[in-house]
């Protein structure tokens, strides 16, 4: 049997080495507490369970659904958008439902990547961006996030060539894994950039709703001529805790979106119905549970950057996100460090090179772990050493 290039070109799992580890540790009887994945442990709130339920014994939720999505759904996200950016959407040329917003990051590519073309990737960044281009056969130039930029990329620092041949820019705020975030100004000027080399901006925005300190993240699409040049993604998972249930959107301009429907519609067979109106819910539901679940990550967020700190690690408290970005003192890899952490206390964090290679000399921690674990991890963290 031989494999298609594709696969075989495609990257190891670059934790192998950790998670070798974790699975020598557990066989050991070592209690693990892991930061290492951004999956909330918080449930999905009732209210959105009970319209999965009453939507489950509906016999026509029990059939192939549209691949474009309910237009009910459509409607809903139109008028989220609207109520909480200020954007409006045709929901019927400027939405379309996903399963999960990475199935989108994955097919986006295929609507504007042909073998040979080139992407411009931020680094460190989700690795499905890079991965999914290259499953098209196209190549990506690494865009370096620096911490002195507030992990903001410099667009002006990209070769002209460059800029002028890529076909798709990928842009994340708030950020994973650096939990970095933008304003109105800077997606003005990525608008700007995009407009004049030619480009494509997907701005992948699962994150928006996890906010902390009153800070309130704006949309890609708020910035002026945005619609011209780019989609947005976002996510059910992270606002409502729907991980489990596989549901997002695209929205924005309507030909990438026409491009993006054909091609889910040769792909999949669509969100199942009775998920799609847990997404109703959640959408057209109150939303004091985002509020709720922001208050208890924000106490997290504040327990674990105080131990980390006290350990030695760089770290700035983050606006938004569920994750922890943490610089490591110089002399040390971000995989020495994680592995010397598991060696000593069983707390298990992400390597910061498996961003990319300017993720080096940090380390990603998840707050999605319950409070409990969260107090015994920071009793173990006060016996970690350097040396």
């Amino acid at each position: 049997m031989t494999l298609a290039r594709r696969v075989q070109e495609l990257p190891a799992y670059l934790f192998a080495q950790i998670s070798k580890k974790i699975a020598q540790k557990r066989a050991e009887g070592v209690d693990i507490i892991s930061f290492g994945v951004g999956d909330p442990d918080l449930p999905t709130p009732p209210h959105i369970l009970d319209a999965l339920i009453n939507a489950s014994r509906d016999p026509a939720n029990h059939r192939y659904p549209e691949t474009d999505g309910l237009p009910e759904l459509r409607a809903s996200i139109a008028n989220w958008y609207e109520r909480r950016f200020g954007v409006a959407l045709d929901p019927n040329k400027e939405v379309v439902p996903l399963i999960g917003s990475k199935e989108g990051i994955g097919h986006v590519p295929l609507c504007l990547i042909d073998p040979g073309d080139l992407a411009i990737c931020p680094t460190p960044g989700y690795p499905v961006y890079s991965v999914s281009v290259e499953l098209c056969g196209g190549t990506s130039y690494d865009l370096p996030l620096r911490e002195d930029r507030g992990f903001l990329p410099d667009l002006d620092a990209i070769p002209p060539d460059i800029a002028d041949s890529a076909r798709l820019l990928w842009l994340n705020y708030p950020n994973n894994p650096t939990a970095a975030v933008a304003d109105l100004d800077f997606f003005d000027r990525a608008v700007a950039f995009a407009k004049k080399h030619g480009i494509t901006i997907v701005h992948d925005m699962a994150y928006s709703e996890v906010a902390y300190d009153e800070f309130v993240p704006p949309s890609f699409l708020e910035a002026k001529g945005a619609r011209d040049v780019s989609i947005e993604m976002h996510s059910l998972s992270k606002s409502y805790n729907m991980t489990g249930w596989r549901i997002g959107m695209a929205v924005g301009n309507p030909e990438l979106i026409d491009a993006l429907t054909r091609v889910k519609t040769n792909l999949d067979s669509g969100i199942p119905q009775a998920i799609q109106r847990m997404a109703i819910a959640a959408l057209d539901g109150p939303q004091d549970c985002i509020q709720e679940h922001n208050r208890i990550y924000q106490r997290r967020r504040d327990k674990v950057v105080a131990a980390l700190r006290d350990i030695g690690l760089r770290v700035t408290p983050p606006k938004a996100s569920l994750y922890i970005w943490a610089g490591l003192p110089g002399g040390m890899t971000s995989v020495d460090f994680a592995e010397r952490l598991l060696d000593q206390t069983g707390v298990v964090v992400t390597p910061g090179v498996g961003y990319g290679a300017s993720g080096e000399g940090f380390v990603r921690l998840s707050i999605t772990v319950p409070d409990a674990r969260i107090d015994e991890a920071i009793k173990r963290l006060q016996d970690f050493r350097w040396e």
